[in-house]
């Protein structure tokens, strides 16, 4: 089955998977603690602002990490050090960014990991935002409604390398997060 882009969020932890039939020459890079899903060098050139973006960024006191799957990553994480709430963060956000406006209405995905942890979505005919007990995936198409799911892993990239491995089409790269007594590791999976 073919979920697209996906997020898995628990109340310690959070994954992010790059699924494309259309553009799979991507690979996530860690541009100073900030993951970021870029182009290869095989990729074809494009104009598609949908194709490079932060998919996994800290706050700068490390009370929370996002993940996400474009450019909401980032003013999730700029609301969150303004002193939003988790929730209220995400819902603004997501709310005002709406889904991509590309030839699929792509909803957009995130999740935030902090004291308190949500996950979310915004597409084109809802806005769903809710708080995480266990891990919980939300995807671009098909499971495009918060559900419960399994992930085992508990470092970055073992969860990583899990979720891209997950029994889902067409997997490009992953990243993941942990909460940690100092704050939040990190890790990626770029594929075989």
């Amino acid at each position: 089955m073919y979920v697209g882009r996906f997020v898995v969020v628990a109340p310690d932890r959070a994954a992010y998977r790059v699924s494309s039939r259309s553009f799979p020459h991507r690979r996530i890079v860690d541009r100073d603690g900030t993951l970021t899903v870029a182009p290869t060098a095989e990729a074809p050139a494009t104009d598609n602002p949908y194709i490079s973006y932060n998919c996994l960024r800290t706050t700068d006191d490390d009370a929370a990490a996002v993940v996400g799957n474009g450019t909401q990553v980032d003013p999730i994480v700029e609301k969150l050090e303004a002193g939003y709430p988790a929730r209220d963060a995400l819902a603004a956000t997501l709310l005002a960014l709406d889904y991509e406006k590309d030839d699929y209405d792509t909803p957009r995905v995130a999740g935030v990991v902090g004291a308190e942890s949500y996950v979310g979505i915004v597409r084109r005919d809802a806005l769903l935002v809710e708080a995480v007990e266990a891990p919980t995936l939300v995807a671009t198409y098909e499971t495009d409604r918060p559900e419960a799911t399994d992930l085992e892993a508990t470092e970055p990239e073992a969860m990583a390398r899990e979720v891209y491995e997950f029994d889902l089409e067409h997997p490009v790269c992953a990243a993941a997060v942990t909460a940690t007594e100092d704050g939040f590791a990190t890790g990626f999976y770029n594929g075989p």
